[in-house]
């Protein structure tokens, strides 16, 4: 089986983060710094941090295609309880990673950033259904 990577553009759109097309309201706001991270090195390019709890379900679909958007990927994994992020990802836990979810502002969780050089590029909060195809 290859490994497919997803263009950007589909992830994003498939991750409904386009206005026009998403139904989920982030409070996160774009254009911010992020806040307090024990993450030393920066891509400097374009990366996604996945904030997720124990109570998001499955989200083996979000994660595949989050990992085949071929950038970097930080996982957050707040609110106290651990759950399971893909394979070579070492969540962020514990009381430091609930107190970034909640200075972000997330409304719901799963919540997935765009980030580049530290700043919020997009947002997208909610469950994930879509497929990339």
């Amino acid at each position: 089986m290859s490994h497919r990577h997803a263009p950007l553009l589909t992830l994003l759109l498939a991750l409904g983060t386009v206005p026009s097309l998403s139904s989920a309201e982030a409070r996160v706001r774009l254009g911010d710094l992020l806040p307090a991270h024990p993450w030393t090195e920066g891509t400097g390019g374009r990366e996604v941090v996945v904030v997720y709890s124990h109570d998001c379900g499955d989200l083996g679909e979000l994660w595949q295609a989050v990992m085949d958007s071929d950038l970097p990927v930080r996982a957050v994994n707040a609110e106290g309880t651990p759950a399971p992020a893909p394979t070579g990802l070492n969540p962020w836990r514990g009381d430091g990673a609930t107190a970034f979810a909640r200075a972000l502002k997330v409304s719901a969780y799963p919540t997935v950033l765009l980030v580049q050089g530290g700043r919020i590029l997009n947002a997208w909060e909610g469950n994930f259904t879509g497929k990339l195809e």
